[in-house]
């Protein structure tokens, strides 16, 4: 199995997105506040993903450019959830930079007495993988 394959199946994975429902018709790219501050667009996301060309997805400074609002969630018709797919494009870029690291010794220096422990463990099952 190939990079690109791989990384695909994870994007969907990761995002709960079925990208095979879309049908193109720009309803979240029409609500995005953001949409304008974007190379690549909520439906063009999906697209991408989709299709496999995700390496353009994954050099873009799109995935910043989302302010998770959901709007296009709302609005799609389909329920795709471009916004969970722009997310799970956004945490590969920060684990393909390598920034985005918790390793188990580091939990202790991090961690205080007002934290919850569910927040802890989501954080290291978010961070190491």
């Amino acid at each position: 199995m190939n990079d690109i394959k791989k990384t695909t199946e994870q994007l969907a994975f990761m995002s709960g997105a079925v990208t095979s429902r879309c049908m193109g018709c720009g309803k979240c790219t029409a609500s995005c506040p953001a949409f304008d501050r974007m190379e690549y667009h909520p439906h063009q996301f999906v697209y991408m993903v989709e299709t496999g060309r995700i390496d353009k997805l994954l050099a873009s400074k799109s995935a910043f450019s989302c302010l998770t609002c959901f709007a296009c969630v709302e609005r799609c018709p389909r329920m795709v959830e471009p916004a969970r797919l722009i997310e799970a494009v956004r945490l590969a870029v920060e684990r393909q930079q390598g920034g985005n690291r918790l390793l188990p010794d580091d939990v202790p220096c991090v961690i205080d007495d007002d934290m919850p422990q569910q927040a802890v463990v989501a954080a290291l099952r978010k961070f190491t993988k």
